[in-house]
């Protein structure tokens, strides 16, 4: 069994026209899959389409990214709900609130934040978050809108353990992306080394976040991904094999990945 890398943004330009050479990376990388994230209406249709030209080794997850925000409309919420119900795509997000670059008005982003998640309610769907700086508004308005121990994972997570904690205690999980490597993150490598194996999912976020021993290298791509699990398993003191299985058998029931 190989690795998922369980976020991706293969739709971005930094990847125009080189997916094959992409994938190709992966295979020798030992990456069998990868959910490439939509982050708009284009960019959603951009990711079903990659999905289905490739079905064994690509899926969609479609949302609206809180940058975005000030520019959709309740139309657009439609519209995306209409794209969930491809069977591509098997997450819904990435959304969510970004109060660091607050690229979008901060009420407009919980609004459509919101709408989303009551479209999403009827879906039953993971949903994937991002959530940076603003987590005090993230957390209840996802309780508020009915998402209590439901498939919820918080992505490239980067909060203290206090809110590790508390999203545990709704049944919900967080990712690690290669800033998990980086030497100043002494912090989330202590949450990581006692995450829930049961529980723990590795991504790239690519083109962005180049894990150690890549860092600076762009764009980040997901056959980088073994470096986040190679990481990951000397900070938890277990086989790099033995990590592999467990975090791609943790993917593959928490997106309920297709065999």
């Amino acid at each position: 069994m190989g690795l998922v890398d369980s976020h991706a943004h293969l739709t971005f330009p930094d990847f125009a026209g080189r997916t094959d050479e992409i994938l190709a990376r992966c295979a020798a990388a030992n990456v069998d899959r990868i959910i490439t994230v939509g982050t708009s209406l284009e960019d959603a249709r951009n990711a079903i389409d990659m999905a289905q030209q490739r079905p064994e080794r690509i899926y969609a997850a479609a949302g609206f990214h809180p940058h975005v925000a000030d520019h959709v409309s309740e139309d657009d919420v439609n519209a995306m709900a209409a794209l969930w119900r491809k069977e591509e795509v098997i997450a819904l997000g990435e959304m969510g609130l970004d109060y660091h670059y607050d690229f979008a008005d901060r009420s407009k982003q919980r609004r459509v934040f919101e709408s989303q998640l009551a479209g999403a309610r009827e879906f039953d769907k993971p949903i994937i978050i991002h959530c940076r700086e603003a987590f005090d508004d993230c957390q209840p308005i996802l309780v508020n809108e009915g998402f209590v121990g439901r498939r919820v994972v918080f992505h490239c997570f980067t909060g203290s353990a206090e809110e590790a904690e508390a999203i545990a205690e709704q049944g919900w999980r967080i990712s690690f992306t290669g800033i998990v490597t980086f030497p100043k993150s002494a912090d989330l490598q202590a949450i990581a080394r006692v995450y829930p194996a049961d529980q723990l999912m590795v991504e790239t976020d690519s083109p962005y976040l180049s894990p150690v021993p890549v860092r600076g290298k762009k764009p980040n791509e997901p056959a980088y991904v073994t470096h986040v699990a190679r990481f990951l398993a000397t900070l938890r003191d277990v086989e790099l094999s033995e990590l592999v299985e467990q975090t791609s058998a943790n993917t593959r029931t928490f997106f309920n990945l297709p065999p």
